[in-house]
């Protein structure tokens, strides 16, 4: 009872009180609620196939964090006939060998710093704090990227088309575009199932104020039930509620200079950036107590000793990382590698291959969210 009540619940030995929630709020919940959801609403056809049904629920490149699927799209998948492609395969591959490199050389490199600092924050400095913010930002999106990339890729290799779960999301211009951008398959999710049920945004401001405040608490619920899910839920809730305001008060528009409009959306990009970042305090600590640690080491330890020792080669596949993804700004690595000459082609697959190979992390990190 002990595992269950930290694991479902607020668990404090000196009170009573505790809050539990349902088993099961996970990935394999959620797909399985969009397929009754969409057959109440006689937008999908009940499957009378159990073993079809079982393997929409079931299917096993998208165990256990997804992307969510929708049954319009993967049940009919499942009852068309399948023949070997090669298309499909290099496809799948070039996905399967690009995410084991977020995971495995990106993800995984940056964790050890990421975890030096949230173990002890009080022992760095507020830069060395800092950093370690920076790198929890993108171990956390290498991390749930590679997987989705590797689950991808890997129904792609037998013929099955997933939906693709990140689209660049640190080169959002705001938290709005950020969540159309970042875990789509759970951001569509509450938005077609519990925002438009709620009355979306055709309702008067307030309603569509709580509405907004309701999806991204769930949201933070989903992950977890723990006080810093919720406020880390409700704090992207507010910036987005904020900026949609400003832009709709001070009716801001894309400026006609090109050269300004730049400049204002790299400016946007950062902004955004910096408010992910520090949001996803709430979503690494383990506790409340632990995010008061690491604003306060940010605005206390800014004369500490800085003892923290980043090895070149992470900055430089940080660096490589990037630069990738700036390439792959609103399309998919199979595709755009597929565009490229056959020798650009397979330097690049056989620089990744070195890369995973030789500077594969030797510390052993699961994926971040195996744990929802």
């Amino acid at each position: 009872m002990l595992a269950l009540s930290h694991r479902f619940g607020f668990y404090y030995p000196e009170h009573t009180i505790k809050f539990i929630l349902p088993i099961g709020l996970s990935f394999h919940t959620f797909q399985s609620l969009s397929y009754v959801i969409e057959v109440y609403k006689g937008n999908q056809k009940a499957e009378k196939h159990f073993g079809i049904y079982s393997l929409y629920v079931m299917f096993y490149p998208q165990l256990v964090t997804g992307p969510i699927e929708r049954p319009q799209n993967l049940l009919v998948q499942l009852r068309q006939e399948k023949h070997f492609e090669y298309a499909n395969f290099a496809a799948g591959l070039r996905l399967i060998l690009f995410g084991l490199f977020t995971k495995m050389v990106i993800a995984d490199n940056i964790a050890i710093y990421a975890d030096q600092i949230y173990g002890d924050p009080m022992a760095y400095n507020s830069i060395s704090v800092l950093k370690g913010l920076f790198f929890y930002s993108f171990q956390i999106y290498c991390d749930f990227f590679g997987y989705s990339t590797i689950a991808v890729g890997c129904a792609k290799v037998m013929g099955y088309n997933l939906m693709d779960n990140f689209k660049n999301p640190y080169l959002s211009k705001s938290i709005g575009e950020f969540w159309q951008r970042w875990h789509i398959s759970l951001s569509t999710w509450f938005r077609d199932y519990v925002y438009f049920s709620l009355g979306g945004n055709r309702v008067k401001i307030h309603r569509w104020m709580i509405n907004i405040m309701i999806i991204f608490v769930l949201s933070g619920l989903w992950h977890g039930a723990n006080w810093t899910f919720v406020i880390w839920g409700f704090a992207h809730g507010f910036f987005y509620i904020v900026e949609t305001m400003i832009i709709r008060m001070l009716k801001l528009r894309r400026s006609a200079n090109e050269t300004i409009a730049k400049i204002v959306d790299a400016f946007n990009v950062v902004k955004t950036f910096i408010i992910v970042s520090f949001i996803w305090i709430l979503f690494r600590a383990s506790d409340m107590h632990q995010v008061k640690l690491i604003l306060k080491a940010i605005v206390r330890n800014i004369h500490v000793k800085d003892d923290f020792h980043v090895e070149p080669k992470t900055w430089l596949f940080l660096l490589l990382f990037i630069i990738l993804d700036s390439f792959l700004f609103n399309t998919r690595f199979d595709s755009w590698a597929n565009a490229k000459p056959v020798v650009v082609r397979w330097s690049l697959y056989s620089l990744l291959l070195f890369l995973i190979i030789v500077f594969s992390s030797v510390n052993n990190f699961p994926f971040i969210y195996f744990q929802f």
